[in-house]
């Protein structure tokens, strides 16, 4: 499977452990291009980010609506296997998923899972857009794509971003966004939910506050089942790595990962 990949090495020094980016539903590689790979190339890591098949130009879309939630952790695992060292593993959303099945049965130096499908999966977040937006949620049942969801710049900050994000830059990543595949979500509404038994990593679980695809409370039974704390930061969406607060974000990833790897 060609995956599409984006890289950002350190100018100097790089640090023995590389960090692999996983992207959530509708999303690709871009978003971690914006400010995360070169932030943390800027602190030492060598920085990588996948498109999961199917998305931005990564091979998959033939099949993409028959794709599912273990296809994407297989493609994890084919990108893990090209670095010359395991990755710590940064998941957001349903890449937050995929790197908890991955985990199931691979090890990692660390993840982290920023703003991450729940241990419980997604069924409250289902109940939640149902309940929001009956019509588009008939449609996307109807024809098996999970593009109307999100399908205006209304949609997206509704879903991604805060209120005061600039329209310019809200537009700029509307314009980015994709489908995703029905039955990868499928699994993460019931057939496919992560076993945090068998997952030994060390996890840093972050969340926002003002998420409103995954709210704090889910966030924080997510960290209870790894039997660790989730960290909530405030006035911040679920797009985390793109939201104003980015930095900080990031910061607590860095700050996290010197107590975990070289």
């Amino acid at each position: 499977m060609q995956l599409e990949m984006i890289t950002q090495e350190p100018k100097t020094h790089p640090r023995p452990t590389p960090i692999l980016f996983v992207h959530g539903a509708w999303h690709s590689a871009w978003c971690w291009a914006e400010h995360f790979l070169p932030y943390f190339a800027e602190h030492g890591y060598v920085s990588h980010a996948l498109s999961l098949r199917g998305h931005g130009a990564s091979e998959g879309n033939k099949h993409f609506r028959w794709t599912r939630l273990a296809d994407y952790v297989d493609d994890v695992a084919q990108v893990v296997d090209q670095l010359p060292e395991p990755p710590i593993l940064v998941g957001h959303s349903m890449g937050g998923q995929v790197v908890q099945k991955y985990l199931e049965t691979h090890a990692a130096p660390a993840a982290v899972l920023l703003a991450s499908v729940p241990v419980k999966g997604v069924l409250f977040t289902t109940l939640r857009m149902a309940r929001n937006h009956p019509l588009i949620f008939m449609k996307v049942n109807l024809t098996m794509s999970l593009y109307p969801l999100i399908g205006t710049p209304a949609l997206t900050r509704e879903s991604f971003f805060s209120a005061d994000m600039p329209d310019e830059i809200l537009n700029t990543y509307f314009e980015r966004l994709q489908d995703e595949s029905y039955l990868a979500f499928l699994d993460m509404l019931i057939f496919k939910l992560p076993k945090p038994k068998k997952i030994n990593t060390p996890l840093l679980i972050l969340g926002a506050a003002n998420d409103a695809i995954f709210h704090t409370n889910e966030i924080e039974a997510t960290a209870r089942a790894y039997n660790t704390q989730a960290e909530i930061f405030p006035g911040m969406a679920h797009d985390m790595m793109l939201e104003a607060g980015w930095q900080s974000v990031a910061d607590r990833i860095l700050e996290w990962l010197k107590t975990q790897t070289a």
